[in-house]
């Protein structure tokens, strides 16, 4: 029996783009080999004769395992999980069921706007002819479009009405060989890691009563849009001090965000308040906590290099940080 697990989130930021009426849904992503990690990059290029998209439904085809989607702004997220029809191997532990269905839901995507949605997983098995995901567009209740047809052996998808959007295979590929795969610790999205825990980085910095200890950042995969920031802060002083705002000129805004769960619904929200320092006190910006978001960011965040944000407090005043970029799994070579 499949399992539905739901997430709310808001504060990610959506990506629009021109209008393409007769486009299909489509995969962004060059060829892949089998036995790697991919962002499964699903493009929408359009509503249902006029209406905005709110739901997007994709089914996982059987050797996509270990699926992780990306959440978006002012979508609801559910996964369904199920059994896979084999065992496969991930890193020497077979495993034999995960996500089957990705379900974005209660969204509004503008029939004259485009957008990405990104699922994240291994290439496990796969034929020649590429990994085909059915997927349903609904515009609310009276609006579908569903790119659910499947290309028979030896049959051009391009002369179907409604092709499945495919993932395609590197030239030579074969399904079940395991090809030096990037780590799939590379999914961790910024703070979408619930259980990392921030190691030791970044220089100290003090302003006023306030110390900033351990800022980092992680590092990202070629075309995410966003990235987590995290850093300590203690207030030594008798007052209480505010978290108003952060700047950086990696990123087109940056903004800070609470991340929680809330029984088995995991919520995000933007804290246009700021953040409360309270006098004596050490708050901590974490993965799966509070944590900086960077928007619109210029260039994917490279392990090795730093980015540079300047910290702006109600009492103490603004300061000059620079956050240390570690692995994207939020670990230390």
């Amino acid at each position: 029996m499949n399992k539905h697990i739901n997430f709310t989130l808001a504060g990610l930021l959506g990506l629009g783009f021109a209008h393409s009426a007769l486009a299909h849904a489509t995969f962004a992503n060059d060829p892949v080999k089998v036995g790697s990690y991919v962002a499964a990059t699903l493009q929408v290029p359009h509503g249902c004769d006029g209406k905005a998209t709110t739901d997007v439904e994709v089914k996982l085809p059987e050797g996509f395992i270990s699926a992780k989607p990306q959440p978006k702004a002012g979508w609801d997220l559910e996964i369904i999980q199920g059994d896979y029809q084999k065992a496969y191997d991930n890193h020497g532990k077979q495993i034999t069921s995960g996500p089957v269905e990705i379900r974005w839901k209660n969204g509004d995507l503008p029939d004259d706007n485009y957008d990405t949605f990104v699922i994240y997983g291994k290439v496990a098995e796969a034929g020649p002819a590429g990994l085909a995901f059915p997927t349903v567009q609904l515009c609310g209740t009276d609006g579908e479009v569903a790119w659910t047809e499947i290309a028979a052996e030896g049959v051009d998808p391009h002369s179907l009405a409604h092709p499945a959007p495919v993932l395609k295979i590197a030239s030579g590929e074969a399904a079940g060989h395991d090809h030096g795969a990037m780590n799939h610790d590379a999914m961790d999205h910024g703070s979408m890691d619930m259980g990392a825990m921030a190691p030791a980085d970044g220089a100290s910095v003090t302003i006023g009563d306030l110390e900033l200890t351990g800022g980092f950042t992680k590092a990202m995969l070629p075309g995410q849009p966003v990235g987590g920031g995290f850093i300590t802060i203690h207030n030594s002083g008798h007052h209480d001090d505010r978290l108003v705002s952060v700047s950086s000129p990696s990123a087109g805004e940056v903004q800070l965000h609470e991340m929680a769960m809330q029984g088995e619904v995991m919520k995000m929200r933007a804290l246009d308040d700021g953040i409360a320092i309270p006098a004596g006190e050490t708050v901590s910006l974490q993965p799966g906590g509070l944590h900086m978001m960077f928007m619109a960011v210029k260039e994917p965040f490279v392990e090795g290099k730093t980015v540079n944000v300047t910290i702006t407090f109600e009492k103490a005043g603004t300061v000059d940080v620079s956050l240390p970029v570690i692995s994207a799994s939020g670990k230390k070579n």
